[in-house]
C-alpha cells in the first residue's frame, strides 16, 4: 500500500475512483492467493482485460501481498501463472503491469515473471506519493515473446 496511497488504511467506504484498493470479493477478475500449507491469506492478484491497443488484445496485471507475504516468490509465482492463462487459453497478446519506479520489490516480481521494462510515465496525481517525482514505469510481456 506504499506504493498505492502512502500506506494508509484504506475504508471500505469512501473511495469512489479507488475501488482497485479495497477488492469486495465479487470482481471475477480479481483472484485471492493463500499459501499452500496453511491456507494462510497471502493476498490477490488480478488480470483485467483492457480492450485492443494497436490491434493487441491487451491485459493488465495488478497484485497485492501482505508485507509479511514479501520476498517469498509468491509475486512472480503468481504473476507467471496468470500471465500464462492470459497468453494462453484467454488469448491475450500481450499483458502489462505498471508501479511506481521507486517500487524495486514489485519491479522485480515483473522481471521474475517474464515481463520487460517498456517506459517511464509522469501521471500527475492529487496527492502524489514520495517518489512519485520519478514517475511510473510499465512492463509487458508478449505472447510471441514468452
Amino acid at each position: 500500500m506504499r506504493f498505492l496511497n502512502g500506506g494508509r488504511p484504506v475504508p471500505l467506504e469512501g473511495y469512489t475512483d479507488g475501488d482497485f484498493l479495497t477488492p469486495r470479493g465479487t470482481e471475477p477478475e480479481v483472484l485471492v492467493a493463500h499459501e499452500r500449507e496453511t491456507g494462510e491469506f497471502v493476498g490477490w492478484f488480478a488480470l483485467f482485460g483492457d480492450g485492443l491497443a494497436g490491434g493487441c488484445k491487451t491485459a493488465e496485471l495488478g497484485y497485492r501481498l501482505r508485507r509479511d507475504a514479501w520476498g517469498k516468490g509468491y509475486g512472480a509465482e503468481g504473476a507467471r501463472a496468470l500471465v500464462a492463462e492470459a497468453l494462453g487459453n484467454l488469448g491475450f497478446d500481450r499483458v502489462r503491469a505498471q508501479t511506481m519506479t521507486v517500487n524495486h520489490g514489485s519491479r522485480r516480481v515483473m522481471e521474475k515473471a517474464g515481463f520487460r521494462y517498456v517506459e517511464t510515465v509522469f501521471p500527475s496525481f492529487l496527492e502524489p506519493l514520495a517518489g512519485g517525482e520519478q514517475g511510473e514505469v510499465i512492463y509487458e510481456v508478449w505472447r510471441d515473446k514468452v
